[in-house]
């Protein structure tokens, strides 16, 4: 609300200029200058940037006005029945278990009955589909009714996890947010001056005072799509095409999110990546013949820069499986692993940890967790370094729908060719605090060698 007061203000400022400016060169009857038609094409790009975003604002607070007064209507429905008992011999279902579920895929197909209620029409079908994104409304609070495709099942796009792709090892550590309900940009305020604290010199002497100001920090919200061409007969005479087809969309999208996080340019519809982001903290090691000791030095100075720039933690080391692994092969002089896969930490280790492992790998190296992330380059500087990100994953505001979408847009019904597409949408900010981002690079991170 404030923001939106803030934005329409600034608005009417801008329409009180071109006005001025347009009275002025009438008032002395001449036309407007080179320089006065430059301003007012600049101020007119100004207010049709506001006028946007003004409207994407209210939007987004009708759509919180909408959800705040049918919440308010079920609470008031519950009190005025808070202890409503059933009459005698009438059944009182508390609990029904969720139409698509794993227990039941062999039973009914939620991609068949979905393409069956539109293609065929099929009554049952379409009962069960509609039955299904009721119970998806329910579990979340109204928003699924927002969009027009459906709510793909959770089992079905945990089934992800286990194909052979990267999938989204940071995106599933960093802070996760809910998406606005409407518009397509992210808008954060980020404070430039802040406020001032002194020593009052004297009684009734004046006080530190700095008016606080900030700047609007701006993120595009991206589409996350994958799709699939399926025949008829695949559909009607296949087994298992939920899990297949499904899982295996759900995988890439996963995958790909992972990768915008990391390495997404933040142009031509890009999320922005941490790698990325203008001002991080960027530490070199350079070396011809890289040693995790050496490495440790380097490691501790990206802590320390974001110790020393935001005076918060380091909480998250994100690097590619074969750095953990050159790491976990190291050992000092008297060939002891340097880090070491067991519980009790002896003398000599900079870490601890299992050695197998991908994603969140329960490796601890100086004292800070470690994910594995197979979207980490592996073709920087020479062609074969890779980067090690040391994060602040409070920071990493990672903006998801909750659930990936489904719709069948297109048929080719002479050819008997279904075309199903999921797609998500999401937004990410890393840049609110640029120092909460360390960065390693350099020739000590080449391909390793065992």
């Amino acid at each position: 609300m404030k923001l939106l007061d803030q934005l329409i203000s600034e608005r009417a400022e801008i329409s009180a200029m071109q006005t001025a400016l347009v009275n002025r060169a009438a008032d002395e009857v001449r036309d407007l200058t080179e320089e006065e038609d430059k301003n007012l094409a600049d101020f007119q790009d100004r207010a049709s940037s506001l006028d946007r975003r003004i409207e994407d604002l209210r939007k987004m607070q009708e759509a919180t006005l909408k959800a705040d007064a049918m919440r308010a209507e079920v609470r008031a429905l519950n009190a005025e029945n808070p202890t409503e008992e059933p009459a005698t011999g009438q059944a009182v279902v508390k609990e029904e278990p969720l139409t698509y579920r794993q227990d039941n895929q062999h039973d009914v197909s939620f991609v068949k009955d979905f393409i069956d209620s539109v293609v065929s029409k099929d009554v049952a079908a379409t009962e069960r589909i509609q039955r299904h994104q009721q119970e998806m409304v329910v579990n979340r609070d109204g928003s699924t009714a927002n969009y027009a495709g459906l709510v793909v099942p959770q089992y079905l796009t945990d089934l992800a996890a286990p194909l052979a792709r990267a999938g989204r090892p940071f995106a599933d550590q960093c802070r996760n947010l809910p998406l606005p309900d409407s518009g397509m940009t992210l808008n954060i305020s980020r404070v430039t001056t802040g406020s001032t604290a002194a020593i009052q010199a004297s009684e009734n002497a004046a006080v530190s005072e700095t008016d606080i100001d900030d700047t609007l920090l701006t993120s595009n919200i991206s589409t996350i799509a994958s799709g699939q061409q399926l025949s008829r007969q695949a559909m009607e005479r296949g087994t298992g095409i939920d899990a297949l087809v499904t899982s295996d969309m759900a995988s890439a999208m996963s995958t790909t999110l992972d990768n915008q996080l990391i390495n997404g340019s933040g142009s031509s519809g890009q999320l922005l990546g941490i790698s990325q982001v203008t001002g991080i903290n960027a530490v070199t090691y350079n070396d011809a013949s890289p040693t995790a000791a050496e490495f440790y030095s380097k490691l501790l100075d990206a802590v320390q820069q974001i110790n020393s720039g935001i005076y918060r933690p380091a909480d998250l080391l994100v690097m590619h499986p074969r750095r953990l692994a050159w790491l976990q092969s190291s050992s000092d002089g008297n060939s002891r692993p340097l880090v070491v896969p067991v519980a009790n930490v002896p003398q000599n280790a900079m870490g601890t940890g299992p050695v197998a492992g991908y994603g969140n790998t329960g490796t601890q190296i100086a004292g800070i967790p470690v994910v594995t992330d197979a979207n980490i380059r592996t073709n920087l500087g020479a062609g074969t370094e890779d980067a090690v990100y040391v994060v602040s994953r409070n920071d990493m505001l990672l903006f998801e729908d909750g659930e990936m979408m489904m719709r069948m847009d297109e048929t080719a019904g002479l050819n008997l060719t279904l075309t199903l597409v999921m797609y998500q949408y999401c937004g990410f900010v890393p840049g609110r605090y640029p120092k909460a981002i360390s960065a390693i690079t350099g020739t000590g991170l080449i391909a390793p060698t065992f």
